[in-house]
């Protein structure tokens, strides 16, 4: 019986040996590049300035998604020109990269239990990355009703941006 293990292990060991003289192998070199993550930082906000709403009808206030900013006041009496404004970010990345851009969370201003319904546009939905910080600007269209009621009104949205 120890001679039948003997050669049976002598027989398995020679199988592995003459499997292993003909294998192949070959090598691969695996690789990861970081980039810079991307950065966003708000230098204005969004600001439509001081509006007075007509008695019987409803307009649109706009302000525009450049560097300007400059304000529509869509039939309406408008005051404050100097604190009118796009709201301003720089964006930083990779350069010779895109950065896609989204804005997301908010509907309308309130004030207390009173609101206004904004939509939001940025100057651009995708940034070309320049190794330097690129501006984006954001304007919106805002509704004021007829005898909307007085009162600061107010909200708050999010830029994201995120390479493509």
């Amino acid at each position: 019986m120890k001679k039948l293990i003997t050669v049976f292990a002598a027989g398995a060991a020679m199988a592995s040996f003459g499997s292993a003289a003909n294998a192949a192998t070959a090598t691969a070199d695996a690789t990861a590049e970081i980039l810079q993550q991307v950065q966003i930082s708000k230098t204005a906000d969004l600001n439509f300035g001081t509006i007075v709403p007509d008695d019987t009808n409803a307009a649109t206030v706009s302000v525009a998604a450049n560097s300007a900013g400059t304000r529509n006041c869509g039939g309406l009496t408008c005051a404050g020109a100097a604190s009118v404004s796009s709201a301003a970010f720089d964006v930083t990345g990779a350069n010779g990269l895109n950065v896609d851009v989204a804005l997301s969370g908010l509907t309308s201003l309130t004030s207390g239990s009173n609101s206004m319904p904004i939509s939001l546009n940025a100057s651009s939905t995708t940034l070309a990355m320049t190794g330097s910080a690129v501006a984006l600007y954001v304007g919106g269209d805002l509704t004021v009703a007829a005898n909307q009621p007085a009162g600061t009104y107010d909200g708050t949205f999010t830029v994201t941006a995120d390479y493509q």
